[in-house]
C-alpha cells in the first residue's frame, strides 16, 4: 500500500503545475519532507510549503524561522520558495495558500523578452567576470530563454564546458532575484559557440552577368 501511495505521488506531481507540500509544523522537517521537495524541484514543478496545525505551536517566529533557515541550507535550487501557514481546525489559511498557488505559477510560467534578459547578463557578468580557467578567461556572448513552465534558459559562449558551477548557481540565484522568481526552479542550460564560422573556408562561384550572356549564346 506504501508503495502504491508513492507511486500515485509521483505520478501527481509529473502532472502538476503547482504542488503544494504539506508538513506538520508541530514537528521537526524531516528529511522525507526534504526530499519531497527536491523531487518537485527536480521535476521543475512550481511549488508552495504549507504548514499546518499553526494553531497550537507555541513560538510561531521561531518555528518560521527554522523551517526556513532548513529550506535555505538543503535545497538553494528553490531558494525563496513561498512558505504558508494553514490551520484545519481553525479553517484559516487556505485562502492565504491559494493566492500563493496562483502566484507561484505565474512565475513558473513567466517569460522573459531577449533584451530583458541580456541586460541583466551584460550587468551580472561587469559584476562578477566568469572565470578563466588554465588562464583563458570563459566568453559569455548571449543568453535567451528556451521555454517556460518551468522557466528554462541558454547561455552561448566560448569554453562553456569549463564552466564551474559555482558561477552557475551565480547566474540561477541572479535570475530569480532579479526577475522576482522566488522559489521557481530555473533550468540553465551553457551551449559552447566556437570562433570559426563554418562557411568561412568555402567559396562560392556566383557567375557574372557578362558570363552568363556568354554560356546563354
Amino acid at each position: 500500500i506504501e508503495k502504491l501511495a508513492v507511486a500515485d505521488a509521483l505520478r501527481a506531481i509529473r502532472f502538476a503545475e503547482c504542488v503544494v507540500v504539506l508538513i506538520d509544523a508541530t514537528m521537526p522537517i524531516e528529511s522525507q519532507d526534504l526530499t519531497l521537495c527536491n523531487l518537485v524541484a527536480q521535476e521543475g514543478r512550481a511549488i508552495v510549503l504549507a504548514l499546518s496545525k499553526w494553531d497550537i505551536v507555541e513560538d510561531k517566529q521561531k518555528t518560521m524561522k527554522e523551517i526556513e533557515s532548513k529550506l535555505e541550507d538543503v535545497l538553494p535550487e528553490i531558494r525563496g520558495v513561498p512558505v504558508v501557514t494553514i490551520s484545519a481546525k481553525q479553517e484559516r489559511g487556505v485562502d492565504k495558500m491559494m493566492k500563493a498557488v496562483f502566484e507561484a505559477v505565474d512565475r513558473w510560467s513567466a517569460r522573459i523578452t531577449t533584451s530583458q534578459l541580456n541586460r541583466w547578463l551584460e550587468a551580472a557578468i561587469s559584476k562578477n567576470p566568469p572565470p578563466a580557467p588554465s588562464g583563458r578567461r570563459i566568453k559569455i556572448r548571449y543568453a535567451t530563454q528556451a521555454s517556460s513552465r518551468p522557466p528554462t534558459f541558454a547561455v552561448f559562449g566560448n569554453q562553456m564546458a569549463k564552466m564551474p558551477e559555482s558561477y552557475k548557481r551565480y547566474l540561477v540565484n541572479g535570475l530569480r532575484d532579479h526577475f522576482d522568481m522566488p522559489g521557481t526552479p530555473i533550468r540553465l542550460f551553457l551551449r559552447s559557440q566556437g570562433n570559426e564560422n563554418p562557411w568561412k573556408e568555402r567559396k562560392f562561384h556566383t557567375p557574372s552577368r557578362l558570363r552568363k550572356h556568354k554560356e546563354k549564346n
